[in-house]
């Protein structure tokens, strides 16, 4: 998410009160340091913005994202599942109401609401051996999310689980995963280790015909495709990557049989003599170092763009306090919290962390600015000074907390990150810089060019060598394909149109759920609603239960085909190409998913990565009162 989403958002949450009350003001406001803001109202704001291009023009690559590729070839195996055995079996041929696509917390949320709203006549098939999505496949060492995990898993308060920490792990998130299942008795309706192929509408039949890789043929008169966003790994297209004779895998592909260890934290002994390499800084690098450093003889980062790491300060859930949450608890959790990301104002904050620390200084700052009031028009100007402001103290007390962690001086100086905060994805971790610390690890910083090439023996960097034993890619997944791309699940609608084509300039939907000419399918995913940056699994919660709303209505009314207005979604549309644009960072940030590689906006990158400029909280309020109205606006029902 850039500085521009994050204005989307915000303006869109404000309170309807004029004057903002100032024991209300502090209540949700956690200041900035006054040191660092005192202090850094002094700096040359404008000679920090050129620092911050020069690190970006280092990083722009006429690539863009082709820069990276799919495991093939030699690598063509970390597509596979290293985890569950693959096992023949005779293809399915059956019928059913509903096929699920993907069995992540999408499939398992879908599920859940269809066996709330009485529909037990479903299938969810899912590629990997076991529910959990991306939490299935990333098993690395210290794998954790990056949201607090009271509004990360969901349906908490169904399965009757309290999370251990504030921040969950990898082991007991993909367990979770596993709770929802038998839970709601899923994995009755679960076909594992199989890859729906295409999904093809039948008119004649008006039901969709889902191919897979094991030759079944499952007709259903709906389905919904929940691939999530983090499901390909991706590969650096460094030159020479398939020449390298020592051992070597993607950190969601993590290779236990090599470190020793396991998931759950158990050092990897193996490593005890191996040097190792790891190429990728950003979220998975983070998680995955401080063990590494920890187990490895040696290890070399290299690093071609460091990521912001603030304080992470995880600690462990009280059983006492939990017990006196009461009923509906999670969502109202989860509506404080997007309110406070996105600048509007609540009594207290559930949450607590990095993310509502932002929002709630940028609107802080922006009342400020306004000599305490909430003006009756929104002022473009001011707004980018509170934005600006704040993120540039932010962004100094991360690079100060470099600093006061990491002892050598120039290690920290390569350590520190020159763009701003929501540039790029931010990082929080305790273990992190600390790790820097260790004499077995080493920073191979490139200054923006990333790793030259790689040969039989090891990297080559900034003009040396570094013999290795073992390299782990910590280089993330295929990113925002949105069914376009090559490789991406093929959707075939009514005359034989692709998806891939509609949406080849651009992701076309009405609540990114729905598009036109392809009836019956349900997307269910967080582009064109909530956004992803706010909390991914939230999307998959207010989407499953719109889908359970929608084929409940579909059904007590006899249709035959469900399918979105061609106004509805020119309007969807309009309203996401309306947003504000080219507001406020995007000159200084340095490249990445968020903002296409540094290259040029496209109409598809707008399209696939700008929310619904109503804002998540304004969403949230629309997506409820929309499905339990009982009018469907925006929705034909066909015989």
């Amino acid at each position: 998410m850039t500085g521009v989403t994050a204005l989307a958002h915000v303006t869109t949450a404000l309170p309807s009160e004029r004057h903002v009350d100032g024991e209300k003001q502090q209540r949700n406001s956690r200041r900035a340091p006054e040191m660092v803001s005192g202090m850094f109202e002094q700096r040359d704001r404008e000679a920090l913005r050129a620092k911050y291009r020069e690190e970006r023009d280092k990083r722009i690559r006429p690539d863009g994202s082709d820069q990276y590729i799919a495991p093939t070839g030699r690598f063509a195996h970390w597509k596979d599942d290293p985890y569950t055995p693959w096992v023949e079996r005779e293809p399915i041929t059956e019928h059913v109401t509903l096929a699920m696509v993907g069995g992540g917390f999408a499939g398992l949320c879908v599920g859940a609401r269809l066996r709330d709203a009485g529909i037990d006549d479903f299938r969810i098939i899912e590629s990997g051996g076991d529910f959990g999505g991306v939490w299935y496949w990333n098993r690395y060492p210290g794998a954790m999310c990056d949201t607090a995990a009271m509004i990360y898993l969901p349906l908490l308060e169904e399965t009757g689980y309290m999370p251990s920490m504030k921040y969950a792990f990898g082991p007991e998130i993909f367990e979770h995963a596993r709770r929802i299942g038998r839970h709601y008795s899923l994995y009755d309706k679960a076909v594992f280790s199989t890859q729906v192929t295409s999904l093809t509408w039948d008119d004649d039949g008006k039901h969709w015909v889902v191919a897979t890789d094991r030759g079944d043929r499952i007709t259903a008169k709906y389905v919904a495709a929940g691939t999530g966003p983090l499901d390909r790994p991706k590969l650096p297209g460094i030159p020479g990557l398939e020449t390298f004779a020592g051992h070597s895998f993607h950190t969601s592909r993590w290779d236990y049989g090599y470190t020793g260890g396991t998931p759950e934290g158990a050092p990897m002994t193996k490593l005890a003599g191996k040097r190792v390499g790891i190429i990728g800084t950003g979220a998975s690098g983070v998680q995955c170092v401080p063990p590494l450093g920890r187990d490895a003889q040696e290890l070399f980062v290299f690093q071609r763009t460091p990521s912001t790491v603030d304080e992470r300060n995880n600690r462990p859930i009280d059983p006492e306090w939990f017990k006196t949450l009461g009923p509906g608890w999670q969502k109202e959790w989860l509506v404080n919290f997007v309110t406070l990301q996105t600048g509007g104002f609540t009594d207290v904050d559930y949450v607590d962390d990095g993310h509502t620390d932002l929002g709630k200084r940028i609107r802080d700052r922006w009342v400020e600015i306004n000599g305490g009031r909430v003006p009756e028009e929104f002022d473009p100007a001011a707004f980018a000074k509170a934005y600006q402001d704040v993120d540039d103290e932010k962004t100094e007390e991360i690079r100060r907390r470099v600093d006061a962690i990491v002892t050598d001086p120039e290690t920290a100086a390569r350590l520190k990150a020159w763009y701003g905060l929501l540039c790029k994805r931010p990082c929080f971790h305790d273990e992190y810089l600390q790790t820097f610390n260790r004499p077995n690890v080493h920073l191979v910083d490139t200054d923006g060019k990333g790793v030259e090439r790689i040969d039989e023996a090891g990297v080559w960097a900034a003009g040396v060598h570094y013999d290795l034993d073992c390299i782990i890619y910590a280089s993330g997944f295929e990113f925002g394909r949105d069914y376009t791309s090559s490789g991406a699940l093929e959707i075939i609608g009514r005359d034989g149109l692709a998806l891939a084509k509609k949406w080849a300039d651009g992701m076309e939907t009405f609540q990114g759920m729905y598009t036109r000419g392809f009836p019956n399918l349900f997307i269910v995913g967080f582009r064109q609603g909530l956004g992803f940056p706010i909390n991914v699994t939230s999307n998959y919660t207010e989407a499953s239960l719109t889908l359970a709303a929608v084929v409940t209505h579909a059904e007590q009314v006899g249709a035959g085909e469900v399918e979105t207005s061609e106004d509805a979604e020119r309007a969807w549309v309009e309203a996401i190409e309306s947003a504000p644009v080219g507001f406020i960072g995007g000159a200084e940030c340095t490249p990445g998913f968020y903002n296409n590689e540094g290259r040029p906006e496209s109409r598809a990158h707008r399209l696939s990565m700008t929310p619904h400029p109503m804002g998540p909280a304004g969403f949230l309020s629309y997506i409820d009162e929309w499905r339990t109205s009982g009018r469907f606006e925006g929705l034909e029902f066909r015989p």
